[in-house]
């Protein structure tokens, strides 16, 4: 399945710390594997609730936490937990909950539109991703693209830390980077009165010809500019007129 199982401390607290952790949170894990990002979450958060899709570790992580009382684990896919309309299992409606996982490079752009558009989402969520992903995550104008769009118009995004291949077991071919994704809200869309389906799908046509300008893409007279160069704002103000 692609894992590659975090083995570095000092990570592992970067992780921690920018988590901000409190024994009043409650931390969604997904994909905790052998347990080791599990273990901190489970001294420094309330209650941990730890998501694996492979059964062999669930069997290990629950003898492994059998003496925890504040760690849940459960034994299910994340992706067809969010595509089912199921709420994480982390209490009614309205309970808050942080996302911190070092989660499979396969499916990190999937995972990320299905959190951010649930209904039930996240204060904020730390995780491990692929540098690619995180250079595209933080991406500003010259190099926006749609899954920075997409991530940025939902949440503030951080890059708290490089990670070397040398932290992982097995090393994986690519370097990673720890990235925070905070501030979440519709709140970008609401200031703006834009309908979310419209302006993702306004976007997707633009960046779906990339490297046409947007007088081409999306036949607006005399706009010179590529989808990549435009800010949030920018998607915006465009977004309003479209």
């Amino acid at each position: 399945m692609g894992q590659r199982f975090l083995r570095s401390r000092k990570v592992r607290d970067k992780i921690i710390a920018a988590a901000e952790l409190s024994k009043n949170d409650t931390v969604l894990e997904v994909g905790p594997g052998e347990g080791f990002l599990t273990e901190a979450l489970a001294a420094h958060a309330g209650r941990v609730i730890a998501i694996e899709k492979d059964m062999r570790f669930v069997a290990l992580l629950k003898e492994k936490f059998c003496n925890a009382e504040n760690v849940e684990i459960i034994e299910g896919d994340i992706l067809k937990i969010q595509n089912s309309k199921i709420n994480p299992p982390v209490g009614g409606q309205n309970s808050k909950f942080k996302i911190v996982a070092n989660i499979p490079y396969y499916f990190t752009s999937r995972f990320l539109r299905l959190t951010l558009e649930a209904e039930q989402r996240p204060e904020l969520m730390v995780l491990m991703v692929q540098k690619e992903v995180a250079d595209r995550l933080t991406a500003k104008p010259l190099h926006m693209n749609m899954l920075g769009l997409s991530v940025q118009a939902f949440a503030k995004v951080k890059r708290i830390a490089p990670v070397p291949r040398g932290a992982f077991s097995p090393p994986p071919r690519v370097d990673s980077a720890v990235v925070k994704i905070f501030d979440i809200s519709n709140d970008f869309f609401e200031k703006h009165h834009i309908n979310q389906k419209q302006f993702f799908a306004l976007a997707r046509r633009a960046f779906a010809q990339k490297r046409k300008m947007l007088s081409n893409s999306l036949g607006l007279k005399g706009d010179t500019r590529r989808p990549q160069e435009l800010s949030l704002e920018d998607w915006a103000r465009l977004a309003e007129t479209n």
